[in-house]
């Protein structure tokens, strides 16, 4: 398809450059804004034109909210002037930029991995708010106009349904960004022999530990079954949290307890292969409307899951209608406890789970990147 296309999302990585690589194929010029790029096995294709704003904030809401303005004002004017004439396909960080498109008058599109306002609902801009009733009538004029809607389930479709008629919006799951990855033995996964971890059932929570995320949970179940020698509790991260849960660690005498730093991008394959049981937990105020990428990670290694999120949310019915795991409430503290423990002592049933991961995980390839390209140019 011959023509000009610019990409917009301040928070690049391998799921966007996989989606990018695939319209370079087809487009004569393709660009992207971006505020910061993370590169694991796959560049960007060296056709894409380059244009850096502000970089996410991962401070405070404030913060976030400043950068957020900064990035979509930059964005703005690069529309305007370097990138006239180009379409543009929107994601949904920073969430003002695609309000550009109130008076741009070109093909736009969009790609919600977030829902907004929806997803603010955790700094108290809920329905009623102000913000919130003008956003909800910025959405429903623009989602009308786009040439194309996409997010990444069923349920954030379902919020996007508020504003624009079900119909009109394409459902695509996401997918690793792993290459080659798939279950490492313990005797040659070089990370268990680094952090001598061989002979402990592992319990490993791997992303960020900060904010509204409440890690706090897993902390009371690794209380509860501190007095099993065999289970470790691995949290690999970082965040605004992490002096609060060494010193839940520290407090609470939790030898069981381990904390690690994030991996460099060749460990991390080893790193989530090394659990015995992965956690991951989704934020209550955000559970309809936000699957964590890593999830597709762990489904590439076969790890079995233990999700802490509401039964409506959309990881619990991923969880349980491919069964690779259990989901629990975030206070269902004897509920995970007695769960650990039944898969320690249960190799036949952690089997079952891991074997389930893996056939999922044939679902969730860079193949699915295709399905944006083949979608918006049919």
């Amino acid at each position: 398809m011959p023509g000009k296309i610019v990409f917009v999302n301040q928070a690049t990585g391998y799921l966007t450059i996989d989606i990018i690589n695939r319209f370079a194929e087809g487009y004569d010029k393709i660009a992207l804004i971006y505020g910061d790029i993370r590169i694991q096995d796959t560049d960007i294709d060296n056709r894409v034109i380059r244009s850096k704003v502000i970089e996410k904030s991962r401070k405070s809401n404030l913060s976030r909210l400043l950068c957020w303005s900064a990035a979509s004002v930059q964005t703005f004017f690069l529309l305007i002037t370097k990138y006239r004439g180009y379409e543009i396909f929107y994601f949904s960080i920073p969430p003002f930029a695609y309000f550009s498109s109130l008076v741009l008058r070109r093909r736009f599109s969009l790609l919600m991995w977030d829902v907004y306002p929806d997803a603010l609902k955790s700094t108290g801009i809920t329905g009623s708010n102000p913000v919130s009733r003008i956003w909800t009538g910025i959405n429903r004029r623009l989602f009308r106009r786009a040439y194309r809607l996409y997010t990444i389930g069923e349920g954030p479709a379902k919020l996007m349904s508020r504003y624009v008629e079900r119909e009109k919006i394409t459902v695509i799951p996401l997918w690793t960004g792993l290459k080659d990855a798939g279950p490492v033995p313990v005797e040659e996964n070089p990370f268990i022999a680094d952090h001598d971890l061989k002979g402990r059932f592992i319990v490993e929570y791997s992303g960020n530990i900060g904010g509204t995320n409440n890690i706090e949970s897993l902390i009371e179940v690794a209380k509860l079954t501190k007095d099993d020698e065999g289970i470790l509790y691995l949290l690999i991260g970082r965040g605004t949290k992490m002096g609060i849960v060494s010193g839940l660690i520290k407090k609470h005498n939790l030898y069981n307890c381990r904390i690690l730093p994030f991996q460099p991008d060749n460990i991390i394959k080893y790193s989530l292969a090394a659990a015995a049981l992965s956690v991951i937990i989704v934020d209550s105020f955000a559970a309809e409307v936000v699957v964590p990428s890593k999830l597709y990670n762990l489904l590439a290694v076969g790890s079995p899951v233990m999700t802490i999120a509401p039964a409506s949310s959309e990881i619990s019915s991923i969880v349980n209608s491919y069964g690779i795991g259990r989901n629990f409430t975030e206070d269902d503290y004897e509920g995970m406890a007695h769960f650990i423990r039944a898969m320690k002592d249960s190799p036949g049933a952690l089997e079952a789970y891991r074997d389930n991961a893996l056939k999922a995980s044939a679902d969730f390839t860079a193949e699915n990147a295709g399905m944006f390209y083949k979608t918006y140019i049919s």
